[in-house]
């Protein structure tokens, strides 16, 4: 089976430099993984790479078989601007601009497509509200809707259950649970180690370099969240990127 993502020797950063530091991994068709490790760990900017906002500064992402439109990714919450003045209709709508092309209408298949996203999130009604009255439980399930419509192979969510209350949460989840039953490739950047034991089989744990990646179970174990935290503590954030080093870089692999 072609690999989806594979990972190598990918070093990603900022004006040189590295905030994710050599990482080597394969990520085949389906995966349900969850991306952990301390804050400014590198999570939002592997995700950054990996849909292309971010270019890598040595090594490669190989996208076997998966076209730029087949990955839909959820920023964080802070990215959104939600002054803008739109409706949560027109937001989701966004969602098919792919298919219809950034000024082509919505006909009737299209509004029965929003409408039915915006029911499986349980928002019908909401359909007129500006985005910035939502709360933030809201908001996060208007943007899973907009997923929806994307119809993704690949799906990245960066810290999609943050500040949300427990009952959207777990809402959210089945929907991952239902992408993950299609067969969709989902990756997902979290905090909650006990959500990801519960729902993600497969973890990466990153502190800046690849800790740990494989099985949840044998990724989240004390030494490893330890030695996470002391790698990120001591991370030199004046460090060159990879062509800069002198020394050889640490490497890590996994083959899922």
């Amino acid at each position: 089976m072609t690999a989806s993502l594979v990972f190598n020797d990918l070093t990603l950063g900022y004006n040189r430099h590295p905030a994710v530091h050599h990482l080597n991994g394969t990520i085949e068709p389906g995966t349900l993984l969850a991306v952990v490790g301390p804050n400014g760990a590198g999570k939002s900017t592997l995700f950054r790479g990996l849909v292309g906002m971010l270019k890598p500064l040595s090594g490669t992402i190989r996208r076997n078989g998966v076209k730029p439109r087949e990955i839909a990714y959820l920023p964080q919450a802070a990215e959104i601007d939600r002054s803008f003045p739109i409706s949560v209709f027109d937001f989701v709508g966004m969602g098919q601009w792919r298919q219809r092309g950034a000024f082509g209408g919505i006909g009737a298949g299209a509004r029965a497509d929003i409408e039915r996203v915006l029911e499986a999130v349980g928002l019908t009604g909401f359909e007129a509200r500006p985005i910035g009255t939502l709360s933030g439980g809201q908001m996060q399930r208007v943007l899973f809707a907009r997923l929806m419509l994307q119809d993704a192979r690949v799906i990245v969510l960066d810290e999609p259950f943050n500040a949300i209350d427990a009952k959207t949460s777990a809402d959210l989840i089945g929907l991952v649970h239902r992408w993950h039953d299609e067969k969709r490739t989902i990756l997902a950047a979290l905090h909650d180690h006990e959500l990801v034991r519960t729902n993600f089989p497969q973890t990466l744990l990153l502190a800046r370099e690849p800790v740990a990646w494989g099985a949840t179970a044998e990724v989240l174990t004390a030494d490893n969240l330890m030695k996470a935290r002391q790698m990120c503590e001591a991370f030199d954030d004046a460090a060159g990127a990879c062509g800069d080093d002198a020394g050889t870089p640490p490497t890590s692999s996994h083959a899922a």
